[in-house]
């Protein structure tokens, strides 16, 4: 499979297929496609189609095979910002914010990633339902605005607002802590938490995240007062 992206604010990725090479992908994804290009939708059975739910995905995927030779299929981007492609091997799996999965090749899986620490679990924003993407091949991922990427050494910590966390290794731990100073937490606009990763491993932050956006917007809305 090649694949080249293309676009700014609202990106495309194009996956050129050989005959009998597929793609999986979120519902409602593709944009075009070549004539020679199946289609089929699936779920992958129950535990796979709940575990999808909960991180916010649709329960079903499509599976694009090209068939009697190459083809091409295009995934869009749903909001403004950029497409990762990351390259997963079965020592290497990443983890990713739920809602950032957009398509893959064949080889990869996808299961919902739990964090392990309860705190982390109720205040750390994306950090407690993530999607954990293993096996072979490349995941095609959303991130919401733009992406900046940090190579994190071991022992090595980077605070983030809860939000901003896009994508990590596995190999990085996520964990939460509290905003210090009464001052900070009622006028600093910055929250109660903010998400602490630890290396070592890469680690993707995305400058929007769509849920800050939309409250960006809805601030904006005049209330009607009729």
């Amino acid at each position: 499979m090649r694949y080249e992206i293309k676009g700014e604010s609202m990106p495309v990725v194009i996956c050129h297929l050989e005959a009998g090479e597929q793609m999986i992908t979120e519902k409602g994804s593709m944009v075009w496609m070549s004539r020679n290009i199946r289609m089929e939708t699936s779920g992958g059975g129950m535990g796979k189609m709940f575990g999808r739910m909960l991180t916010g995905e649709s329960m079903f995927r499509n599976t694009f095979t090209a068939e009697g030779g190459a083809g091409l299929v295009a995934f869009a981007s749903s909001f403004p910002g950029s497409i990762r492609a990351i390259e997963v091997t079965p020592d290497k799996p990443v983890i990713l914010q739920k809602s950032a999965f957009l398509a893959a090749t064949s080889g990869i899986e996808m299961s919902v990633f739990f964090q392990k620490k309860i705190g982390t679990a109720m205040f750390g924003g994306e950090g407690f339902l993530m999607q954990t993407v293993s096996g072979s091949g490349i995941v095609f991922a959303e991130i919401d605005g733009s992406a900046v990427e940090y190579e994190l050494k071991a022992g090595q910590k980077l605070v983030v607002d809860t939000g901003n966390l896009a994508m990590v290794d596995s190999s990085v731990s996520i964990d939460i802590e509290a905003i210090k100073g009464v001052k900070n937490v009622l006028f600093g606009g910055e929250g109660l938490f903010n998400t602490v990763v630890t290396g070592p491993g890469r680690v993707t932050l995305q400058t929007m995240p769509l849920s800050k956006f939309i409250g960006l917007v809805a601030s904006r809305i005049p209330s009607n007062n009729n």
